[in-house]
């Protein structure tokens, strides 16, 4: 008799660590079953080596809130990120109050964000976002400067042997964070594997298929011993990274149709010398190359992985036909289908820049991508740098009515109109705001138990439902109690 579970969590990442999390919160009596085909969860996206760590909350990315060819800057998109992070911080929060999570040091350090930008033009629209974000309530304690003296404070790398007359500008948050999603998804799951979820690591979904009766069959293997094995499932959620398209087109739902991704990956230089990376405790962001894409933005990022402190900077873009750094060199191949060669053909031909830019990339040696720190970094010496290989991304690629297809920069969840599967496509800001992605994905494929767990939701998320920017005294009270349960700066 084939084994019947409540749902189904495909992939071992954040994002299915913070579904399963929720749904055990909410449903404590569901019987859920997660799978990962590697023999650990946190090993593609969610490996700290393998993302920036930044807590994205728009306090230092700049694609949040692009130039406007004159116009006004527009906050909202910076707006709606920080908000949706605050979330994910009120979620942490009540998490280790319950014991669910360790300390938090063990996953988050607060770590100042900064934007460093140069020439006239720049330094222009970086005191236009400055002025636009200092008055909203999520982005109080914003500090700008122009002056040498102060960025040399805040980090002094970015000003030993700057060369004299050269316009730049500066904008730091103190209250910024350095998230470990590779710790933060160990402790989840390792809770939920405690508190009687199944996972199932070394096991691979291979196949699902729609039943009459409305639930899925998953059929999977053993990856050590390649045994088959199925269930069957009343949910099922694909958080496979770049393999979930893979999956979402095999279940055969007509809401894939149309999607393809295109794998991006990249490389990172890395120091722990203890004499450069004590000078620098920030995350400082700037302008992307032209042709890049927002997820390239160049970085000079404090990370803390186990409790030790490095300095990376990155990315560099690199190219492998895979989805995921464990996956086939057939990827980009076998996800085409007649539905989608189209909108992936008009989005070759609508980016020429970014073919530019992977080729530029590729080739440079070690050298050269150290001479792209020393635009940050002056003082920086080859030898002090190595190179380490980062996840790959999977950008989406979807129709358009207009343009027949698009590149998709973000995160997006792709869901049955039943609602009983859903798979998560897509990269940045993607873990900084699982919370708020989990919660729009259960109002949207579970309606008719989303009102009960109201209640709950709100016990832990003390400000579920409101816009914390609108309200300047819910907003402090928010960030001032989140910071002190996480043990971060306001």
């Amino acid at each position: 008799m084939t084994e019947s579970v409540d749902v189904v969590l495909i992939g071992g990442g954040i994002m299915s660590a913070t579904l399963g999390t929720l749904l055990h919160e909410l449903q404590p009596d569901w019987k859920i079953v997660a799978f990962e085909r590697l023999s650990d969860v946190a090993q593609e996206s969610s490996n700290p080596w393998n993302n920036a760590g930044t807590g994205h909350a728009a306090l230092c990315e700049l694609n949040y809130m692009p130039k406007n060819d004159g116009g006004p800057l527009d906050p909202a998109k910076a707006v709606s990120i920080n908000e949706q992070f605050q979330q994910s911080r009120q979620f942490w929060s009540s998490l280790v109050a319950k014991g669910v999570l360790d300390e938090p040091s063990t996953f988050i350090n607060a770590t100042p964000h900064m934007t460093f930008v140069r020439g006239e033009k720049d330094v222009a629209y970086l005191k236009a976002r400055y002025e636009v974000l200092k008055k909203q309530p999520l982005f109080e304690g914003i500090e700008y400067s122009e002056d040498s003296r102060v960025i040399n404070q805040w980090a002094p790398l970015l000003m030993q042997k700057r060369r004299k007359g050269e316009p730049f500008a500066a904008t730091r948050v103190p209250a910024g964070t350095d998230v470990d999603f590779g710790a933060l998804t160990h402790q989840l799951f390792d809770h939920l594997a405690g508190s009687g979820v199944e996972l199932r690591t070394n096991h691979e979904v291979r196949k699902l298929k729609k039943q009459k009766d409305g639930s899925w069959q998953v059929s999977y293997r053993n990856a050590l011993g390649h045994t088959p094995g199925e269930l069957n499932a009343k949910f099922v959620f694909v958080g496979a990274g770049g393999w979930a398209l893979k999956l979402l087109q095999r279940s055969g739902i007509p809401e894939i149709k149309g999607y393809g991704v295109f794998p991006i990956g990249g490389q990172f230089l890395k120091t722990t010398n203890p004499a450069i990376v004590s000078q620098h405790k920030a995350k400082v962001y700037s302008q992307a190359s032209v042709g890049a894409p927002p997820m390239s933005v160049p970085h000079l990022d404090t990370r803390v992985v186990d409790g030790e402190a490095s300095l990376l900077f990155g990315p560099f873009a690199t190219f492998s036909p895979k989805f995921l750094k464990n996956g086939s060199m057939l990827d980009i191949v076998s996800q085409v289908r007649t539905h989608n060669l189209w909108p992936m053909l008009r989005v070759a031909f609508a980016n020429p820049d970014l073919i530019t830019y992977l080729v530029g990339e590729l080739l440079k040696n070690h050298r050269k991508k150290v001479d792209g720190l020393r635009v940050f970094m002056p003082t920086a010496k080859d030898e002090d740098w190595s190179l380490i290989d980062a996840g790959q991304r999977a950008q989406v690629m979807k129709k358009d009515a207009e343009k027949g297809g698009v590149l998709q920069f973000g995160t997006e969840v792709v869901s049955a109109a039943d609602g009983s599967i859903a798979g998560l496509l897509g990269a940045s800001p993607g873990a900084s705001t699982a919370v708020p992605i989990m919660l729009s994905l259960l109002q949207k494929c579970f309606p008719g138990q989303y009102a009960g767990w109201e209640p709950a939701l709100r016990e832990l998320i003390p400000t579920y439902g409101e816009k914390l920017n609108e309200n300047e005294a819910a907003a402090d009270a928010s960030m001032t109690a989140t910071a002190a349960a996480l043990g971060i700066s306001r």
